[in-house]
């Protein structure tokens, strides 16, 4: 078979700014924003709280640059934000922060957003990792999102890290899914069998004022409407950045897999969504600790199990991509468990939400 295309990536985290004396998220009032600009351009943004930053990395080729664009951004962030006394962390929601201390960004984007959705918006205090792949042909691109859709509930489960919201346990190892829940046009993909169907699903919900523009579908998984590429937006925002640097390349290889057997002729079974919601609830809940459904075995398999699987399944694709070594990661995350298994080992181990900040704040800055 001939050579895998390039899979290029785009990676975006949102950060949480807090201050270092309360623990708490803080606004920085856009200064790390328009600092941040300064140096990166485009690759900054503010969120719809003032609490968040966005970054983003250019169009990497491979894993490798992905991984030191992130590293860059991170170390940036945390630069401008010591710059104003406050200090930086990743997970997926704040461990007690309350949405209603925390101001709304002063741009009309948001401002709409707010009016449209009310308190669903202004709660929507959460924090994601989301992952491009570069796929050139839309049509492709479209099967190849119908297929992945499966595997999202396995690649959401490696990533959980928000077991806290507002001060309490709340028993899921992802609470943040749960809050953004209350979002329209959230949660799986709906199947789409062919792009010209998918484009007028889009124009449908633009032309009777649904939304104003087709990036306000916030699925899980998404044929992205201006770039050519498939955006996986399920995953939390990840401790470290070889947290995230190992989703990125499942991810990846995920996608390569898939289109490896599409030109072979061969094709992923597409299972019902309802089935595959039940997944990812499993994994929002136990995250890799539980049990995910095996559709081809009908019965109940361990999480970790249905992992080990599935960096089988890809295994013949990571060497062309360049991503062993990130890949393997899984291993340690399976081993030593996800974000949310350690804040909340850190939480019962001093029974104080604010050393679990503390512990997300160390973790940020860990390889940079």
């Amino acid at each position: 078979m001939k050579k895998l295309p390039a899979f290029t990536l785009g990676v975006e985290e949102e950060y949480q700014i807090i201050d270092p004396e309360t623990r708490d998220l803080r606004s920085h009032l856009s200064k790390i924003v328009d600092g941040a600009k300064i140096i990166l351009n485009e690759q900054v943004k503010a969120e719809m709280h003032q609490s968040v930053v966005e970054v983003g990395t250019n169009i990497c080729t491979n894993v490798d640059e992905a991984e030191k664009e992130i590293k860059f951004l991170r170390t940036k962030i945390v630069e401008l934000a010591d710059k104003q006394g406050l200090i930086v962390g990743g997970a997926g929601t704040h461990p007690f922060s309350k949405w209603q201390d925390q101001p709304i960004t002063d741009d009309p984007r948001y401002h709409n957003i707010v009016n449209e959705l009310q308190d669903a918006a202004r709660s929507n205090l959460i924090f994601g990792m989301h992952c491009h792949v570069g796929i050139e042909n839309r049509e492709i691109g479209l099967k190849l999102m119908n297929q992945a859709c499966y595997f999202l509930p396995h690649i959401f489960a490696l990533s959980t890290n928000s077991p806290f919201w507002e001060g309490r346990q709340t028993g899921y190892k992802s609470f943040r899914t749960k809050v953004f829940d209350k979002f329209p046009r959230t949660g799986l993909p709906e199947y789409f069998d062919s792009v010209a169907s998918y484009d007028n699903f889009l124009d449908t919900l633009v032309n009777t004022n649904c939304i104003d523009n087709p990036k306000k579908i916030w699925w899980d998984l998404r044929l992205h409407p201006f770039y050519d590429t498939i955006e996986f937006r399920i995953c939390d925002m990840s401790l470290t950045v070889e947290e995230t640097m190992c989703i990125v390349a499942v991810i990846q290889a995920v996608v390569a897999k898939l289109y490896k057997l599409n030109m072979q002729n061969m094709s992923f079974n597409i299972y019902r969504l309802a089935l595959i919601k039940e997944n990812k609830f499993r994994a929002s809940r136990y995250g890799i600790e539980g049990h995910m459904i095996d559709f081809g075995l009908q019965k109940e398999v361990e999480t970790r199990v249905l992992i080990l699987e599935l960096l089988d399944f890809v295994d013949d694709v990571v060497d062309e991509l360049g991503s062993r070594e990130q890949i393997n990661y899984v291993h340690q995350i399976l081993k030593n468990g996800t974000g949310a298994a350690k804040q909340l080992a850190v939480f019962e181990k001093t029974n104080d939400i604010t050393k679990v900040v503390d512990f997300i704040t160390d973790e940020f800055t860990k390889g940079l």
